[in-house]
């Protein structure tokens, strides 16, 4: 596998694939560039999944990640790019990907995105006695 920023997504068949169960990944070091200013823009990325038959490999996930190191990109568009990048990848049964960019200017913004695979419902919540 290259170590050099790429758009390429590999994945792994999903080892538990008759069971709802729910990977998160944060990535602290998102950066890509202010499409007006070309400064860059810093985020912390949370990917949370139910998978279905794959899962994503971490290595290319931070080798995508990187890839946008150097473009420009408004945060909301840049976020639903990654979500449907990543759902094309791996097909889950549900994702969400919440972008957190860092403050400019004294704004901070926080995007989220989600999809839901068609015919899927999430579980019931289990609550345990107090």
């Amino acid at each position: 596998m290259s170590t050099r920023p790429s758009k390429n997504l590999e994945t792994f068949p999903n080892p538990e694939p008759g069971r709802d169960y729910t990977i998160r990944i944060r990535a602290p070091e998102f950066t890509c560039l202010c499409p007006k200013t070309g400064q860059p823009d810093f985020a912390t990325l949370l990917i949370e999944y139910v998978p279905d038959r794959l899962c994503v490999e971490l290595k290319s996930l931070k080798l995508y990640i990187w890839s946008y190191r150097d473009e420009g990109h408004f945060h909301e568009a840049v976020t639903n790019r990654i979500l449907d990048d990543l759902v094309a990848a791996v097909q889950p049964r549900f994702m969400r990907l919440t972008a957190e960019f860092n403050v400019r200017g004294g704004i901070w913004t926080t995007v989220v995105a989600e999809h839901r695979a068609e015919g899927w419902r999430p579980p019931e919540p289990v609550t345990l006695p107090g």
